[in-house]
C-alpha cells in the first residue's frame, strides 16, 4: 500500500478520525512519532473532575513510552469547551503536565491541536498568530480524499450499534436443547467438538448455518468451553490465560480475529438475553486486544445489562476501566495496525 504524507493539520486530524474510526469527543489523542514517521495513535477520555491532571498525564505518557521506537509526540484535543484568543486554552493543566511527563521520558511534543466542535487551531499559537480554521477543511484534505478512496469512512461518535437479535423463542429453545445435550458429553469430548465446530467456522469464508450458529452459542455457555474457544480466536497455542490476557510471545493472527468478530455479531443476531452475554463477552475482548479500550467497554456494559450476574464481564470491564491496555499493542510487532489504541 503507498505510503501517505501528513502534509497539514488537516491531514492529521483526518488522519486521527480515519485511524480510530470515528470522530473523538473530548478525548486526548497523542501520536507517537519515529523521525518523521507515525507510530502508535492513543485516545483517551478527558478527566470529567479537576485535580488528577498529573496522573492522568503520568498514566498517558507510560503508554506512550511504550513505543522504543518514538522520537516524540503529537496530539490533538477534542473539547467542546469554548475557548477566545488570549485566554488560557482549555486542559491547559493537563498539558503543562503531559509535557513535564513526557520530557521526562525523552519524548518532546512536537505540535499539539485543539479540535472544537466547529474548528480547530494550534494549541500554542499565541493570540497574534491565532489561526481559527474550520473543521471542514478535514473533509477536503488529501489524507481524506486518499482513505474514502479506499474505503474508508469516520462515525460521529465511537458508540457501537448493533445488529439487531431475532429474539425468536425458537432460537433460544434450540440453545436450551444443544446445552443439555453438551451437559451429557463427558468433558473433553465436549471440548474437542466445540473446538472443531469453531476451527471450522474461522477457517471458513462464509457465515455458518443456524444449526451450526445455535451450536456455537450453545458452546459459549460454558466457562469452561468459552475460555477454549476465545483462546482459539487469536490462532496462538499458549496457555489460555495468556492468550486471553494478550500476553503471548507469538503474533497474533489479526485477520482471523477480525473474522471472528463478524461471526460473534452474527451469531448475536440469535440470540436473546437469556444466551447474549458469553457473545457479547467475547466480541468485547476482541475490541481490547484491538486495542478498543471504550468499544470493549460498550460490550461488556451490553452483556452485563443482558445478565447482571455474568462474572467474566464484571471482572473484565474492572481490568479495562483501569486502563489496562493489551500487551499486544505495546509492541508496533504484534500491535493491531489498522486502528490506534483507546484507554477508557
Amino acid at each position: 500500500m503507498e505510503t501517505l504524507t501528513i502534509k497539514s493539520p488537516a491531514d492529521l486530524l483526518s488522519f486521527i478520525g480515519h485511524t480510530l474510526g470515528f470522530w473523538p469527543q473530548e478525548s486526548l489523542v497523542c501520536l507517537t512519532l519515529d523521525t518523521n514517521h507515525i507510530g502508535a495513535t492513543l485516545r483517551v477520555d478527558l478527566p470529567r473532575h479537576n485535580g488528577a491532571e498529573r496522573t492522568y498525564a503520568r498514566t498517558v505518557a507510560d503508554y506512550l513510552s511504550h513505543d522504543s521506537s518514538a522520537t516524540g509526540v503529537l496530539f490533538a484535543l477534542y473539547t467542546s469547551t469554548p475557548w477566545e484568543p488570549g485566554q488560557d486554552k482549555p486542559r491547559a493543566a493537563i498539558i503543562a503536565a503531559l509535557t513535564g511527563e513526557l520530557a521526562a521520558r525523552g519524548l518532546p511534543i512536537r505540535d499539539g491541536l485543539l479540535v472544537g466542535k466547529d474548528t480547530f487551531t494550534r494549541y500554542d499559537d499565541s493570540p497574534e498568530n491565532y489561526a481559527d480554521i474550520p473543521l471542514s477543511t478535514t473533509q477536503s484534505s488529501q489524507i481524506n480524499a486518499e482513505y474514502v478512496y479506499r474505503g474508508s469512512t469516520i462515525h460521529p461518535t465511537g458508540r457501537i450499534t448493533l445488529p439487531a437479535p431475532t429474539q425468536e423463542a425458537s432460537k433460544a429453545n434450540a440453545v436450551q436443547q444443544r446445552m443439555e445435550a453438551i451437559r451429557h458429553l463427558p468433558h473433553h469430548d465436549a471440548i474437542d467438538q466445540a473446538r472443531t465446530l469453531w476451527s471450522d467456522m474461522l477457517n471458513s469464508k462464509t457465515y455458518p448455518s443456524d444449526d451450526q450458529t445455535v451450536s456455537l452459542i450453545a458452546n459459549l455457555q460454558f466457562s469452561g468451553i468459552r475460555d477454549q474457544l476465545m483462546a482459539d480466536i487469536p490462532g496462538i497455542d499458549e496457555p489460555i490465560d495468556q492468550v486471553l490476557l494478550a500476553q503471548t510471545t507469538a503474533k497474533p493472527q489479526w485477520s482471523r480475529i477480525e473474522w471472528a468478530q463478524q461471526l460473534l455479531l452474527h451469531a448475536y443476531t440469535q440470540t436473546n438475553n437469556q444466551h447474549a452475554a458469553p457473545v457479547l463477552t467475547a466480541i468485547g475482548y476482541i475490541n481490547w486486544w484491538e486495542g478498543r479500550g471504550s468499544k470493549a467497554h460498550q460490550f461488556l456494559q451490553l452483556a452485563i445489562e443482558a445478565d447482571p450476574n455474568y462474572r467474566l464481564a464484571r471482572l473484565s470491564d474492572q481490568m479495562i476501566g483501569q486502563g489496562m491496555i493489551a500487551p499486544w499493542n505495546t509492541d508496533r510487532q504484534t500491535a493491531y495496525r489498522p486502528r490506534g489504541l483507546e484507554a477508557s
